[in-house]
């Protein structure tokens, strides 16, 4: 007779759950806690709304340029360094080349 009465209130305790197809069982405790929003309005811009991109690309050439001309002294007088380098040297070969002639 006592476990009759254990697992009918087993089943009479769950079937209020098994109503519910939006909570988890084991949530419905945490849940039935959250209250209702009674008249809150929430309000978000819909991804189409948003413009993430176009921000970026009306200001790309500015920063770009103020980014160039911020490092080309450094970038310019490396690449000036290296090309003098290598067009002396090269000079200096074909100079020493011509010394050791018969």
């Amino acid at each position: 007779r006592k476990e009759a009465m254990v697992a009918s209130a087993a089943i009479r305790r769950t079937r209020p759950l098994m109503a519910r197809y939006d909570v988890s069982p084991h949530m419905v405790k945490w849940w039935k806690s959250q209250l209702k929003d009674n008249g809150v309005i929430t309000r978000h811009l819909s991804p189409y709304e948003q413009q993430i991109i176009m921000p970026w690309l009306r200001t790309f050439p500015k920063r770009a340029y103020e980014k160039f001309m911020g490092s080309f002294v450094y970038w310019g007088g490396a690449a000036a360094i290296t090309l003098g380098t290598a067009s002396l040297s090269d000079s200096l070969d074909a100079a020493q080349d011509r010394e050791h002639r018969f």
